[in-house]
């Protein structure tokens, strides 16, 4: 594979497993040297891939508590990893993620609250402190990848708060993308359908549902996390220069109908 990274340093959160933990180890692989971070309770999941990082690639790797919900702890978060990339840091991928499942009716205003912070709170303020070291690092510029859905763009039961947060993603890719193309930062989203992760699967146990989901997917599968750590692999290489401001749908077509 080619190594189209060598050289920059990325930061993935949320990434202790799944999606967060396949995407770094695919930058990892590309050649990037890569910051994964957890939830403080969960900081040994980061420990472990970033071992598999160092392991499986060779490649420099810093494990880091982060709760994006806590802004002195964003700060603190992504000065450490400028300081881990010499003063550089050229890769954000925003995967820190939750869900809520509540009928709309029965939404709570803690559900609610929890949900839009994590997911829409903590993707803007940790992309401003990436994008302010991005700023005024010298060459400046660099890439940031957002994590939305398909539920950015389609409706399904249950989500009324992951929509929200989710579609407001999009808003947030779209108007950075705009204010810091002068500063050569390229702000793009990558927008899955249900990935097969450890936190998905116990909701596939549930048959009715499992077939709901398969039947709406014109490839007729979920999503492998790899597949998607390609996605966002491409968003942040150089052969997607031109490319900000994008949603890149990874939904097996579930959109297309």
């Amino acid at each position: 594979m080619e190594k189209t990274l060598t050289g920059t340093t990325a930061l993935v959160t949320g990434a202790g497993s799944g999606l967060g933990q396949a995407t770094a180890l695919r930058l990892a692989a590309d050649g990037s040297r890569v910051a994964v971070t957890e939830l403080p309770h969960l900081q040994e999941r980061a420990e472990a891939t970033a071992t598999m990082i160092r392991e499986q690639h060779g490649v420099d790797a810093l494990a880091l508590s982060l709760d994006v919900t806590d802004l002195a702890n964003i700060t603190s978060c992504v000065a450490e990893v400028a300081a881990f990339g010499d003063g550089r840091l050229d890769l954000l991928v925003n995967n820190a993620g939750m869900n809520v499942l509540q009928p709309a009716f029965d939404v709570t205003e803690e559900a609610w609250d929890r949900v839009i912070a994590v997911n829409l709170k903590g993707v803007f303020f940790v992309a401003q402190a990436a994008g302010r070291v991005m700023r005024d690092q010298t060459p400046n510029g660099g890439c940031i990848v957002n994590i939305g859905s398909q539920f950015s763009f389609v409706g399904y039961p249950g989500r009324t708060a992951y929509a929200a947060s989710k579609s407001g993603v999009i808003g947030i890719t779209r108007m950075l993308c705009v204010e810091w193309a002068e500063h050569n930062i390229r702000v793009n989203a990558i927008c899955p359908t249900f990935v097969d992760t450890p936190l998905t699967r116990p909701f596939f146990e549930d048959q009715d549902f499992k077939q709901d989901a398969l039947r709406r997917i014109p490839l007729g599968r979920l999503a492998t996390p790899d597949e998607v750590a390609a996605g966002i692999a491409y968003l942040a290489s150089p052969g997607a220069a031109m490319v900000t401001g994008h949603s890149l749908m990874m939904d097996g077509g579930w959109t297309a109908i």
